[in-house]
């Protein structure tokens, strides 16, 4: 018995033409180019290195893409499906959580954790032993997530009217 399902392009087609996944995956892709060359208009001596891994993995910075891709994702179904839906409804909630997190539990772990290294750092010094530091998360000042959330909203808007 094979359990291999043959890829057909028909639904893999209506897939990336979906207005929900095309305004999600832009929302994402413009607020990390936006965060990218805010980095080099911020500091010339960026590397290309620095620029990709900000297109592609970094977190924190202006704006959110956490905020862009999820409020996207609610304001593409709103359009498409009606605020009554019971699909909004769980997209709406789930942007809400996601941005409240974003700026709440991994900022302060975030800042917690620079602290905890400028701390480390300085006792490291003093007694002459090595310190390794922990990951510093970067979470979203409230105006990051706001200008990501707008963003999303705007290129969501923009595809399912289209």
């Amino acid at each position: 018995m094979s359990f291999a399902m043959p890829l057909r392009a028909e639904p893999l087609k209506a897939f990336l033409e979906n207005p929900i996944f095309l305004s999600s995956v832009s929302s994402w892709f413009f607020a990390q180019l936006i965060k990218a060359v805010i980095l080099v208009l911020r500091s010339r001596h960026r590397n290309l290195r620095e620029i990709a891994e900000t297109m592609i993995w970094r977190t924190g910075g202006m704006p959110s893409s956490h905020a862009a891709l999820v409020s996207s994702i609610a304001t593409s179904i709103a359009f498409l499906e009606g605020l009554g839906s019971n699909l909004f409804q769980v997209s709406f909630f789930f942007a809400l959580l996601t941005m409240r997190d974003a700026m709440g539990v991994r900022r302060s772990s975030g800042l917690q954790a620079k602290a905890l290294n400028i701390l480390g750092r300085q006792v490291s010094d003093h007694i002459q032993n090595e310190f390794h530091p922990i990951k510093e998360v970067n979470g979203h000042a409230p105006l990051e997530v706001v200008i990501g959330a707008l963003l999303g909203i705007f290129i969501a808007a923009a595809f399912v009217s289209l």
